[in-house]
């Protein structure tokens, strides 16, 4: 069964035999990287390594579902998860009228839960197709005059679940749109991060990030939903059942920053992570309806969670250890079922203990319906913050 998925679901032109793949699959690395886009926009500049992070390297207007707005795309210098060089598009749109409030314009970082694996499936592309599920949450923002900038947070190797890829990218965009006079931001300006789920894991490395990595940017706070903490918190609820695309390609998306990983896939995993090269959230969902598969079933290890390997690179992207240096608005479906509200609590309660200031608000429903419950209130959420009263100081919520 697993044979026939991928002989539909992989492109027809990805090899010249791509049945001979499949019964002896490559164990290459490079052909589980995503296919880079024929744009020659997002081939950054011969030298650009040298740049500070932060700096753009190539501008150029762009067309999308905002009329209210002028459209932006940016081709970024920005950092990997191992403070490497990397080139990263972030997308900026800027009201038309003029910011009717006192002081600067703000500026919203709304970092969209991309969960993807493909160039295909990132904001920068999505939002210009006007396929982009979150037009309605953006649209709300421009209305109240807002700045917005959207990032490619996974990075050039669209690499889902990398918390510090993702961290850096929201941070060096925010970095480039107001470094440039030309875009009407500046030093000055206030700026709010939010992100749910996917989204989430961006907005919340960049939260604990900004202090050291950032500290230019004038943070007013973040808000946070959704957010998968702990990743070994999901295998239960997601391992081998219909969550399990989504939970593949996460794996998969950690692979690309850490292809050590790469080293326990048995030609199984090969499969899946070829067939995965590509695809977008909609087609991993489909896929763990389908097929469920097990995290194990693709490994030459019998429990690879077990691995001091696979342990390092976990704690490495599991938040927590590190104090946010603005407030924090954390909020986590009560009755979450793939993403147990366990790891919320437990991030509120790191922060906690190492003096931040952060609000964590049980949401009603499961990840969905929480989900869909904060669009009409993230502008509110927004305001709260600029005015510092969102969040009341020290920790306010369970247990508190």
């Amino acid at each position: 069964m697993l044979v026939a998925l991928v002989t539909a679901l992989l492109p027809l032109d990805a090899h010249a035999d791509p049945i001979s793949d499949l019964i002896n699959p490559s164990h290459d690395p490079a052909g589980v990287l995503p296919t880079p886009p024929a744009d020659p926009f997002y081939t950054p500049r011969p030298g650009f390594e040298a740049e500070a992070p932060g700096t753009v390297l190539s501008a150029r207007p762009s067309s999308g579902l905002f009329p209210s707005a002028d459209a932006y795309e940016l081709l970024v210098r920005s950092t990997d998860s191992h403070d490497q060089p990397v080139a990263i598009m972030t997308t900026l749109l800027l009201p038309h009228a003029a910011w009717p409030g006192p002081g600067p314009r703000p500026l919203v970082s709304y970092n969209i839960p991309i969960s993807s694996m493909g160039y295909s499936c990132a904001p920068s592309m999505e939002l210009k197709k006007g396929v982009s599920a979150d037009v309605v949450a953006i649209s709300l923002l421009l209305a109240k005059q807002y700045a917005v900038v959207i990032p490619d947070h996974q990075g050039p190797r669209q690499a889902y679940a990398a918390g510090l890829m993702g961290g850096h990218a929201v941070l060096d965009s925010i970095r480039a749109v107001t470094r440039s006079e030309s875009l009407e931001l500046g030093p000055e300006t206030p700026v709010v991060m939010t992100g749910y789920s996917g989204g989430s894991i961006a907005t919340t490395w960049a939260a604990q990030l900004a202090g050291t990595y950032a500290p230019e940017i004038r943070l007013a706070g973040t808000i946070i939903g959704g957010e998968p903490a702990d990743y070994e918190q999901l295998l239960p609820g997601m391992n081998g059942n219909w969550g399990s695309g989504v939970l593949l390609a996460a794996v998969l998306g950690l692979a690309r920053e850490y292809p050590e990983l790469l080293t326990l896939f048995n030609d199984n995993g090969w499969r899946v992570a070829r067939m995965f090269r590509d695809i977008c959230v909609s087609q991993e969902t489909m896929l763990g309806m389908i097929a469920p598969l097990r995290v194990e079933e693709l490994s030459t290890v019998s429990d690879p969670l077990k691995l001091p390997m696979v342990q390092q690179i976990l704690e490495e992207n599991r938040p927590g250890g590190t104090t946010p240096s603005a407030p924090v608005y954390l909020f986590h479906g009560a009755n979450e079922i793939f993403i147990p509200f366990t790891g919320a609590q437990e991030l509120f309660d790191d922060w906690c203990d190492r003096g931040a200031r952060v609000r964590l608000r049980p949401f009603p429903g499961e990840h969905f319906t929480a989900g869909a419950l904060s669009i009409p209130l993230t502008t509110e959420w927004v305001d709260q913050l600029l005015t510092g009263e969102l969040v009341p100081p020290g920790c306010t919520g369970p247990g508190h």
